[in-house]
């Protein structure tokens, strides 16, 4: 069913419809299904769009990208240091200026606030990349992902393991909510989302059949998990006196073998990327130098997920990283046209 988002921003979830989210999310699997078959759909040449990035990033930037020049358009990267975004100019007058140049605009960075104040400004539509309180079209990669595992979402029990009060652990509840799916979220009480919010997703499901739950009891929280899903413990921009309190927290939550073994048979493991799992990285070899002797969990830089579950065969993070560009040219098609059949 074609629906008509066009001028419309896509800044958190909570602003959709379950209809219009499984549209984009089937208007996802379209356009995946005709980049495979190499069936052109450069239907925006005449649109050009701007990436604002106050937080670099591989897969948001190169989803953009792609999918944008995959569609016709023209795209200028703005990196950390290349705007006066919030530094010379307000948040505000930078909308003003760059909804006048683009027809479209996508923000990545810290405050919510700041994507808000460019889609309330910027007079085309805007896009959230990311924010430190929702990731919206990482949750469209991952529902895309787990549909083309399972055939559906709705009574899908999904497992999210870690720090459940992050951007991606507020827009999984919330797509989940949405779309009917059983949301556990696995973490120290401490690190569950605000309450407020979560009464809000208590509310959608009402509607759409799913259920929301928390625990601290790991074992509990992925029984019979379809998904079980992580995130790093440390969001960019933290500061690293932050590592030492997280570890402590989250260290016995690490999702290892034992913990997917847990769950069913068929389950899938899913993390949105980068993942620590590892001494692969400058980031994995400096945690496992600082903290390695005092959480033996994380001696080998392997942190929220071990490198056999990343590399086991329930591991679908590949598929869920290269569904990032599939879903966010969709969302960029969806709001700039309406003529796209």
């Amino acid at each position: 069913m074609k629906m008509n988002l066009k001028g419309r921003n896509f800044i958190t979830l909570l602003d959709f419809t379950p209809e219009e989210i499984n549209y984009l999310i089937d208007l996802s699997a379209r356009l995946k299904k005709e980049k495979y078959e190499g069936t052109p759909h450069k239907v925006l040449s005449d649109k050009n769009v701007v990436l604002l990035f106050q937080k670099d990033s591989t897969r948001t930037r190169c989803a953009f990208e792609v999918g944008a020049m995959d569609l016709g358009m023209g795209v200028t990267y703005l990196g950390p240091n290349g705007s006066q975004m919030n530094k010379k100019e307000s948040v505000k007058d930078t909308a003003r200026v760059l909804g006048r140049f683009y027809d479209g605009i996508e923000f990545r960075g810290y405050k919510q606030e700041h994507v808000e104040t460019l889609g309330e400004f910027a007079g085309v539509p805007v896009w959230n990349g990311l924010t430190d309180v929702y990731h919206p079209t990482q949750i469209l990669a991952d529902f895309l992902t787990i549909k083309e595992v399972f055939g559906k979402l709705k009574g899908i029990n999904f497992t999210y393991v870690g720090d459940s009060r992050n951007n991606m652990g507020n827009s999984l509840m919330i797509g989940s909510a949405k779309l009917g799916l059983n949301f556990t979220g696995v973490a120290p009480k401490e690190l569950w989302p605000d309450q407020e919010l979560i009464d809000e997703c208590l509310e959608l499901t009402k509607v759409s059949g799913g259920t929301i739950k928390f625990t601290e009891d790991k074992v509990e929280g992925t029984t019979n998990a379809d998904a079980v899903y992580t995130d790093v413990w440390v969001s960019m921009g933290e500061p690293k006196e932050v590592w030492n309190t997280r570890l402590a927290q989250l260290a016995p939550y690490q999702v290892d073998a034992e913990m997917m073994n847990n769950a069913k048979d068929t389950a899938i493991f899913m993390h949105c990327l980068p993942a620590f799992h590892g001494k692969n990285t400058d980031v994995g070899r400096d945690i496992a130098n600082s903290f390695g002797e005092k959480f033996p969990k994380v001696a080998n830089g392997e942190m929220e997920v071990t490198d056999e579950v990343v590399e086991g065969k329930q591991s679908v993070v590949f598929q869920e990283a290269e569904n990032r560009m599939h879903t966010i040219k969709a969302v960029m098609l969806a709001t700039l046209s309406d003529k796209y059949e």
